[in-house]
């Protein structure tokens, strides 16, 4: 029987007690699958009591995390520390020192993935974060793995539990986005600092690591388009589902003829989809490739014990190549060395997607006709309508419009045109539209 596998586990917040947890209770079943045990030798936190309190006799704790990572009896570190900075040094430490590396960091291998992932490969070690994406989801996995046979086309997540919640709250009871938003933090679902998640950060994080795995691209989370779900008003969510759509803030990582499309913000989704009736904190990816076809994956996107699975499950992966040659090993971003492509990213205005249009008027003859003729000056169809006459509480009337495929700087080009009627009414809002067919 081989030696045990020796981990350090850097953190023990939400998902480091949840992984200590996972290890400790299903220690027989992952004995079973791997051939030997998963074992953890050190954890470091700062707060060294409660670590204690954890781990119980048997495993030494340190208050020192790059202690830890110099350990010779260490074969994997574990790092849930999160952040840039000591995150991001802890795991180059940990490299260099020849030891694999697990983590659940999304932002950082979106920011410094590509130095991380170069490291890794000159120490011939393994970088494994399947929890950095969809919590317990095993997309991944199934990307590297499961679809390896396939040219994949595009992807397009529900990756962030948080703005899922929202906006589900906003359709299910008609409340507004700051009320909703309120009730998230008070359930424990969104920060204090809701930012990364609803400016869309987090996702934009999250799709990044995705179109590299999809694609055999570098991490290009810098060229990312990120836009938050905050403008959303609980009438747009309401008007998407007079038209049969749902809105939600997606992540989508798309191959054209042109180059990568990479970019996060809120869409309408037709309501008959699957992953249009997503709700809650619930995550979803759809994974559409050439060869199987558009496959979902559904499941917790956080959380103690589902962000954990996918930890100790990148633990099993390593258990398991560390046995075998290292030809045999799956490459960190799927692709080989040589199959990495520097595809452009598309700007915004050249990508194609349909749209929702709303807009404050005058109620009076003539503005539709306006409005629509600027729209086919710039080459842009309309799909479906809806006309909300002023009353005595609103003096302006309401015009939403859904638009055909067109491009988005036509699209730019109408709107600049269209806000400055004068019988037009503050900005106009604008939504994306993706069929996901």
């Amino acid at each position: 029987m081989n030696k045990p596998l020796r981990v350090a586990l850097l953190g023990l917040g939400t998902v480091g007690s949840g992984t200590f947890n996972v290890l400790n209770t299903n220690a027989s079943e992952i004995e079973r699958r791997v051939g030997f045990p998963i074992q953890i030798k050190v954890i470091a936190d700062l707060n060294t009591d409660k670590a204690r309190e954890l781990a119980g006799p048997g495993v030494e704790v340190l208050g020192d995390a790059f202690e830890a990572v110099k350990r010779d009896d260490i074969d994997v570190v574990v790092e849930l520390i999160g952040g840039y900075t000591i995150a991001k040094q802890l795991v180059l430490a940990a490299i260099n020192a020849g030891k694999h590396v697990v983590t659940a960091n999304k932002a950082l291998l979106a920011v410094h993935g590509d130095e991380i992932f170069a490291a890794a490969e000159a120490k011939n070690v393994m970088v494994a974060f399947e929890a950095a994406v969809a919590g317990g989801i095993p997309v991944i996995k199934s990307i590297k793995e499961g679809l390896a046979a396939n040219k994949i086309e595009y992807v397009a997540g529900i990756i962030n539990g948080t703005c899922n919640f929202i906006l589900s709250e906003m359709r299910d009871k008609g409340l507004p986005f700051a009320d909703v938003l309120a009730q998230a933090q008070a359930f424990g679902y969104a920060e204090a600092d809701p930012t990364f998640d609803i400016e869309g950060v987090d996702a934009a994080h999250k799709i990044s690591l995705l179109s590299s795995l999809a694609f055999g691209v570098p991490v290009q989370f810098e060229k990312a388009y990120i836009e938050g779900i905050t403008k959303l008003t609980k009438e747009d969510i309401q008007f998407a589902e007079q038209l049969g759509y749902r809105v939600k803030l997606l992540g989508i990582a798309k191959r054209t003829d042109q180059g990568i499309e990479l970019r996060v913000h809120p869409t309408l989704i037709p309501g008959k989809r699957l992953i249009a009736n997503v709700e809650g904190v619930m995550n979803a990816v759809l994974v559409k490739a050439n060869a199987v076809g558009p496959t979902l994956y559904y499941g917790a996107g956080a959380g103690s014990l589902p962000t954990a699975s996918a930890v100790v499950a990148d633990l099993i992966e390593i258990a398991r190549a560390s046995q075998a040659p290292l030809a045999s090993r799956v490459p960190v971003l799927a692709f080989q060395k040589e199959g990495i492509q520097n595809l452009d990213v598309l700007p915004m205005e050249k990508v194609v997607t349909a749209f929702y249009l709303r807009l404050a008027v005058d109620d009076k003859p003539g503005v539709l006709a306006e409005v629509t003729r600027l729209l086919a000056d710039n080459q842009i169809s309309i799909e479906a309508m809806i006309q909300r006459q002023a009353t005595s509480e609103k003096e302006t009337a309401e015009i939403v419009l859904l638009t055909h495929r067109c491009v988005e700087g036509d699209v730019n080009k109408a709107i600049a045109k269209i806000e400055a009627l004068d019988s037009v009414h503050g900005p106009l809002t604008r939504i994306r539209v993706e069929d996901l067919s």
